[in-house]
């Protein structure tokens, strides 16, 4: 069975876009109609989380089941994805790459490894002993 390590992001986008063209559903999937249902799929994955501490999130995904559920709610928000991406014409595996090596500028690995600053501490650290501060 194929799995994150043997399957393309191109392969699951044809898994999605064929699923939907032998529906003829295609025709409602236009960005804001994609857009949408991803943020609702996004917060549907967000419930599994809800009002629960890291040790009983932790326990939950000990349960088979519940990380089943879990896992389908995930894989909606990746089957949304990735048609909106497709219809968008924006290439994931290329506009990923593109955003790590720009959050590399915004968070240097000697400032902050280990630290869950926004970027902007980073900034305001550098502008400081670039002034002398």
């Amino acid at each position: 069975m194929p799995t994150d390590s043997t399957t393309t992001i191109s392969d699951l986008a044809t898994l999605v876009r064929n699923f939907s063209r032998e529906r003829d559903w295609e025709q409602f999937h236009h960005p804001k109609e994609l857009g949408i249902a991803l943020a609702i799929e996004t917060g549907e994955v967000l419930e599994h989380f809800r009002f629960l501490t890291n040790e009983e999130i932790r326990a939950n995904l000990a349960d088979l089941d519940r990380r089943r559920a879990l896992a389908h709610e995930l894989a909606d928000v990746f089957w949304a994805l990735l048609r909106l991406a497709e219809v968008s014409g924006v290439d994931l595996a290329d506009s990923l790459r593109e955003k790590v090596a720009l959050a590399a500028i915004k968070y240097p690995v000697e400032e902050s490894k280990g630290k869950a600053h926004k970027y902007t501490e980073y900034q305001r650290g550098s502008r400081a002993q670039e002034d002398g501060g």
